[in-house]
């Protein structure tokens, strides 16, 4: 007992300077086989699968800021399967199934909660969808059940079920593995498997250039020099239209910012997560206490990582509307995170047509629960020179002949 607590001051006045490092960080080298532009959550799994699945450890992560300071810590943690086409379903499907298993595959706790995610019906023509897409994830092997109205209550106690309300609720489609997960650890588990591995994550690192030897790219040019490649990978999400206009692709994005907010932590009142596409609010309650929310787009493109009054009061009169008894309850913070979205607000994964050059990106409102996803199927992308099977409709390709995978009523968002 005594050596505990002698233990405990000793670490108390040390303040940490002890600790060992959870990475390195590395002077970038000259050159590397594969350069990975972006240093979220996508990018250091793209780097650990690369390292674990392929052999290529010979990688630099190159972030402009610090580690996880982008999107991967501005966003709302969830993760869901519960998407309609085939194509989505498997996709996601794979990136839950990576999720539950990471924490012990990374030895880092994610703090994965799969506590229930529920899509709330307003009216008849969601309810009937709701059907519709229950059946189709039942069909592709992901769980799925249509909780009607009178049930509401009795798993979410403090929602409002009158009928008479604006939009009255009548039912719920309830993906039970749904749940959230801890973005920072996410990150940072990540990070710290693939510098174990032998990869080099360099914070401070903007890149401001891509260099190309005719048609092919060959390294970039950063704030600490150049770096040369024989593969250069962007996955920078609401950046990637502008590193790839560096090599003169244009991609077919839009970045917008997308808003989120927190309040004073408060006793469990919710034990799921909350998305009401109608009244524009999804809300899940963290392990601290805090009721973390967001709700849709910004209708103006923008890089500003910050938000607009207007969209905080509407997401906050949302939540009012379907928890009234949370009316009390003060913002403790907000935030907005940079999405990319697509025309049919699905991903982009795919070599480009410039050789020696990766994208992925278009990830739009679902980047977080892609995450491990995104990063096996990319990895394998870039070390086979092919794409994965589950990305092959993910190509550039599909928007010159309009294949497109049209997900947006899946995304929960309105985009």
């Amino acid at each position: 007992m005594g050596y505990s607590l002698w233990s405990l001051a000793r670490n108390a006045r040390t303040h940490h300077e002890n600790w060992p490092k959870a990475w390195r960080s590395p002077e970038p080298k000259p050159a590397y086989d594969v350069v990975i532009v972006g240093g979220g959550g996508h990018g250091l799994a793209t780097a650990y699968y690369l390292a674990k699945e392929h052999g290529i450890a010979n990688v630099a992560v190159l972030e402009r800021g610090w580690l996880g300071g982008g999107n991967a810590g501005r966003n709302t943690t969830v993760v869901r399967s519960n998407y309609l086409r085939d194509e989505s379903a498997a996709l996601y499907e794979m990136s839950l199934k990576l999720f539950e298993g990471l924490s012990a595959e990374l030895n880092y706790n994610v703090m994965l909660s799969q506590r229930g995610l529920y899509m709330l019906c307003h009216n008849a023509h969601e309810v009937q969808d709701a059907h519709r897409r229950a059946h189709a994830m039942r069909l592709n092997g992901i769980d799925s059940v249509f909780v009607p109205r009178a049930d509401l209550a009795r798993h979410i106690p403090i929602i409002e079920t009158s009928p008479h309300i604006r939009y009255p609720v009548l039912g719920a489609l309830l993906q039970r593995r749904g749940g959230v997960a801890r973005h920072d650890a996410v990150a940072w588990g990540f990070a710290r498997a693939a510098d174990a591995r032998g990869v080099d994550i360099v914070q401070n690192c903007e890149v401001i250039g891509l260099r190309r030897e005719g048609a092919r790219v060959t390294g970039v040019e950063t704030t600490r020099g150049t770096i040369g490649a024989k593969k250069v990978a962007l996955v920078a999400a609401g950046h990637s239209s502008v590193l790839a206009d560096m090599a003169g692709l244009r991609l077919p994005v839009r970045s917008m910012a997308l808003q989120a907010l927190v309040s004073e932590p408060v006793k469990p009142v919710l034990n799921c997560v909350i998305n009401s596409m109608t009244v524009h609010v999804y809300v899940s309650q963290s392990d601290k206490g805090e009721l973390v929310m967001g709700a849709g787009m910004d209708k103006f493109h923008s890089y500003g990582q910050r938000g607009s009054v207007s969209v905080v009061e509407d997401q906050v009169a949302a939540l009012l509307e379907l928890f009234p008894v949370l009316g009390r309850l003060r913002m403790l913070r907000q935030w907005a995170g940079i999405v990319d979205v697509c025309p049919d607000a699905s991903p982009i994964v795919c070599k480009a047509p410039i050789a020696g050059l990766y994208v992925n990106c278009g990830w739009g409102t679902g980047g977080f629960k892609a995450t491990p996803g995104s990063g096996f199927v990319f990895a394998h992308t870039i070390a086979r020179e092919e794409p994965h099977p589950l990305v092959q409709r993910y190509s550039l390709d599909r928007f010159a002949g309009g294949d497109l995978v049209d997900e947006h009523a899946a995304s929960g968002i309105a985009h």
